[in-house]
């Protein structure tokens, strides 16, 4: 059996799963959700460990999927296709043109012990229109591991969501992106976002949330 290493090296035909996450997903969520502050310039403000996105991601008892905050993870599989679950949103099949290299593969092996890898996550939550007067999905977080970017696989999990919030009636999808990120601006407007450029975010934490504790 290939080694999730280099599975990727001896196949070019890969299928990739966006399905719930599981609490034994967490470790390598946390790890992509680093790597994603790197990317972002932000790893100053990273404080995420295993047991806080544990506690707080995966509540006990649990909430409902898209009515709560709600965690995907991306699975490729390189020898054969997934067979559906409960927990799997959306299947698809693609080809690459040559091995990718991916040196972290090893460290992103599916828990499963299924010789799976782990590519990519989302996080997302419910928010509320007003004007629409219905339930809509906040996208916090989506992320794609760098070997496996380039490749639809961003498109891929954003649709997924997007065919989920319209199925189950959800008004709008939204989310937000760093106005010197270009690429990412001009691939969201392919899919069909509206980027706004009057809106700006409006944030209270850490000591300037703190402070209102005693108010």
């Amino acid at each position: 059996m290939s080694s999730p290493s280099s599975a990727a090296a001896e196949s070019t035909t890969v299928w990739a799963e966006v399905r719930h996450a599981e609490p034994s997903d967490v470790p390598f969520i946390r790890r992509m959700i680093y790597q994603m502050a790197e990317f972002e310039r932000l790893t100053h403000l990273f404080s995420a460990t295993d047991s806080s996105l544990l506690s707080t991601l995966f509540p006990s008892p649990p909430l409902p999927h898209f009515f709560s905050f709600t965690p995907l993870v991306l699975y490729l599989s390189f020898t054969s296709p997934p067979v559906p679950s409960s927990q799997t949103l959306s299947i698809t099949q693609f080809s690459l043109s040559s091995p990718v290299a991916d040196p972290d593969g090893a460290d992103f092996g599916s828990p499963l012990g299924d010789g799976r890898r782990i590519a990519g996550f989302v996080i997302c939550f419910p928010n509320y229109s007003t004007f629409l007067a219905k339930p809509g999905l906040y996208i916090e977080d989506i992320f794609v591991r760098e070997p496996w970017r380039r490749m639809g696989l961003g498109k891929f999990m954003l649709s997924s969501v997007a065919k989920k919030a319209a199925e189950i009636g959800m008004g709008r999808v939204e989310w937000c992106v760093l106005d010197w990120n270009v690429n990412a601006i001009e691939f969201y407007k392919g899919m069909g976002a509206e980027v706004f450029q009057e809106w700006r975010i409006c944030r209270l934490t850490g000591p300037s949330l703190e402070k209102y504790k005693d108010e």
